[in-house]
């Protein structure tokens, strides 16, 4: 499925969307200037390593790179990374869709708050599950993610124009939001639970989804929406 639109527009120009959409479309294009080597050290510097961060809350850092910021640090910087373009394309399309209504509802600095204390959230939760790991893990996915958990409750039965594809035909049809998120999010549980394997590492290692900062992005961003005043009559400025 594949969704093409809300059906609920905002009433604000969601400034900060637009913004978040257009620094990760940045910072990718900066990505294409590296060849493979150097890209890949880029990710260690600037993506979440999961065991780097593990000896960070231990108070023993191992930096795998000379010149590398803190690692707390790229909880931040690891949510502007992508590893490709169905990568980027896959997750800007779902913000583009599903965050300006959030941000509408959350006023511009509450919504900027949100999405990048989601994504904080969403990575450590991926960290927790996967505390040795020494792969990179990046993307915006848990901040919108916690986007997502934050529309379910707030427009339930928005329309969801969505794709399905019929054999070679595309057909479009409209579906409730609680619908086509409660999908998603139930298959990224489903995933996250399928990881727990005895004596695998969890995380991007298995399969290359980050499921964990998926399924616990999207928990954290409902329960944070209502505290910021996601059901507010009125948004802010």
């Amino acid at each position: 499925m594949f969704p093409i639109d809300d059906n609920n527009p905002t009433r604000i120009t969601p400034v900060v969307t637009y913004g978040l959409i257009a620094a990760n479309v940045l910072v990718f294009i900066y990505e294409l200037s590296f060849p493979e080597r150097q890209l890949t050290n880029f990710f260690y510097q600037w993506a979440v390593v999961p065991a780097q961060l593990t000896g960070t809350f231990a108070g023993t850092p191992v930096p795998i790179l000379s010149g590398e910021p803190p690692e707390i640090l790229t909880l931040i910087t690891a949510q502007f990374l992508h590893g490709g373009f169905a990568h980027i394309a896959g997750n800007m399309l779902f913000l583009w869709i599903f965050g300006n209504n959030v941000e509408d509802q959350l006023g511009h600095f509450k919504f900027l708050f949100f999405y990048l204390t989601c994504g904080v959230l969403a990575s450590l939760a991926q960290w927790y599950f996967s505390q040795g790991s020494q792969v990179p893990s990046l993307g915006a996915s848990g901040a919108i993610a916690g986007v997502m958990g934050a529309y379910i409750i707030r427009f339930p039965n928005a329309s969801v124009r969505t794709v399905i594809p019929i054999g070679i035909f595309p057909f479009f049809t409209n579906i409730p939001a609680y619908f086509y998120l409660g999908i998603w999010f139930f298959q990224q549980a489903l995933y996250s639970f399928a990881t727990l394997a005895p004596r695998t590492n969890v995380g991007m290692e298995n399969g290359g989804v980050a499921y964990w900062a998926h399924a616990g992005g999207f928990v954290f961003g409902a329960i944070l929406g209502p505290i910021l005043g996601l059901f507010s009559q009125k948004s802010e400025a």
